[in-house]
């Protein structure tokens, strides 16, 4: 769990300790570490908000592989402290800038210091984030939607036995990080994954590469070779667009479902393989039965479990949630001044209808790093300028929804799920807390803490 008081004391090379920096940090807890890589344990096992970096008068390293730990750690508010004749060389004037809210200069004003980072703590506390300070509690399964607290729920039933599962989905929902989920959370999750777009493999090659082929099976076969059914012996596959699947391919998939064995092309003994099945697609398979165009024996034979992945616009709540954490697994491709979502781009986002979903999501996150010119990524950057727009043309009661659902949402996720805490910060009783939760339809979640990051208009 964050600490809202602490202060992780970074300091490289011969500094001093004089009772003058004591003084700076009274009332803090203060977590010193001398080197970069106790920094990055630390910061692991007790996260905090606001950073101090003392540099010492005899370090003389290039600031790269500090620009590194920086880069890793963007969410901290670092203050330097550091010779002034570093501030001559340009890699760390340029560092300075990018990487820390303030800087001082030896020797130490501990009054001033002090000052500083009660400041950059009251600028911490203000904000909320968009990602958990811990990791997700399943892969890739971020959000804090009632829709995410029920799927995190099914997932962990259905990992637990062995049958088929149908997950369904519009394209772009996350389908395959859903079976990757159930994957990793059952007892195969050291036994290989592999997943199949039945769309994309031409109806010709198909059922080799799902079957595999012997040598000389056909033109081109020089020897023989395993298909995918055989690669995931042990694991788990995933026939992603199951619903594109020809229908003579269908009728081999029953026969292994049913038997549990597969027929290589231009073979006659059968192999047996030892693989889980998991079906993704967004069409609706029954319909599709009813058209013709799919098998009513294979389609009964792959719902026996059924998942069911809800688009974002159902979801809205887990939009900022997500757009933070892919800032975040993309660290690397953004610009070292970035520091996040500025509060009209993080308003445009909650407001899109997301048509492309969690793929759009990802593609716009990412764009928008690469584009951003200045410090916060901004409504033009996520190509969201008309949302923003439009939403600054809401009428009052809009605004005033919008306005009370945010205040609940940031004083929750800062209370680490309390209610009790939250109704505090809110300045409203329990219950009454309770009342505009259900109204806002908002998920409590007592072993998530997710945080949002104040940022500029």
């Amino acid at each position: 769990m964050t600490s809202h008081s602490a202060i992780l004391c970074v300091t490289l090379g011969k500094v001093p300790s004089p009772a003058s920096l004591a003084q700076a940090v009274a009332g803090y807890s203060l977590h010193q570490v001398a080197s970069l890589k106790e920094a990055e344990r630390l910061q692991v096992l007790q996260p905090v908000r606001v950073g101090l970096l003392l540099i010492g008068t005899e370090f003389s390293e290039p600031p790269a592989a500090l620009e590194e730990f920086l880069l890793r750690h963007w969410q901290v508010r670092w203050v330097a402290l550091l010779p002034p004749r570093l501030l001559c060389q340009p890699c760390w004037r340029a560092l300075v800038h990018a990487h820390c809210h303030d800087f001082h200069t030896m020797p130490l004003d501990a009054a001033r210091l002090g000052q500083t980072l009660g400041h950059v703590q009251g600028l911490a506390a203000l904000g909320t984030a968009l990602l958990p300070a811990t990791a997700p509690v399943l892969p890739h399964m971020v959000g804090i939607s009632n829709a995410m607290t029920r799927m995190r729920g099914q997932l962990q039933r259905v990992a637990g036995v062995l049958a088929p599962v149908l997950i369904s989905g519009e394209s772009g929902s996350g389908k395959e990080l859903v079976a990757q989920a159930v994957h990793g959370l059952s007892a195969r999750r050291k036994a290989p994954f592999i997943a199949v777009n039945c769309a994309a493999l031409p109806a010709s090659l198909i059922h080799a590469e799902l079957f595999g082929h012997e040598r000389g099976a056909y033109t081109g076969a020089s020897r023989e070779r395993r298909g995918l059914i055989e690669a995931a012996q042990g694991g788990t596959l995933l026939l992603d667009e199951i619903g594109d699947l020809p229908l003579e391919l269908q009728a081999s998939l029953l026969r292994f479902l049913q038997e549990k064995t597969i027929l290589r092309l231009g073979s006659t003994v059968s192999r047996t393989v030892d693989v889980r099945v998991l079906a993704a697609t967004h069409v609706d398979l029954a319909q599709a039965v009813a058209r013709g165009s799919f098998r009513e024996d294979l389609y009964y034979r792959l719902n026996v479990l059924s998942l069911e992945v809800p688009p974002l616009r159902q979801r809205r709540e887990d939009v900022l949630p997500l757009a933070q954490y892919f800032f975040q697994q993309y660290a690397g491709e953004r610009s070292r001044q970035l520091r996040g979502f500025s509060r009209t781009a993080a308003q445009a986002l909650a407001a899109h209808d997301w048509p492309g979903n969690v793929r759009e999501l990802l593609n716009r996150v990412r764009r928008a790093m690469v584009m951003a010119d200045g410090r916060w990524i901004m409504p033009p950057d996520l190509g969201l300028e008309a949302v923003a727009r439009s939403r600054a043309e809401l009428g009052l009661d809009d605004a005033r929804v919008l306005a009370e659902r945010a205040a609940i949402a940031a004083s929750l996720l800062e209370a680490g799920s309390n209610v009790a805490q939250a109704a505090r910060r809110l300045g409203v009783s329990r219950m009454t807390l309770y009342r505009l939760l259900a109204k806002h339809g908002i998920a409590v979640r007592s072993h998530q803490r997710d945080t949002l990051r104040s940022a500029p208009d």
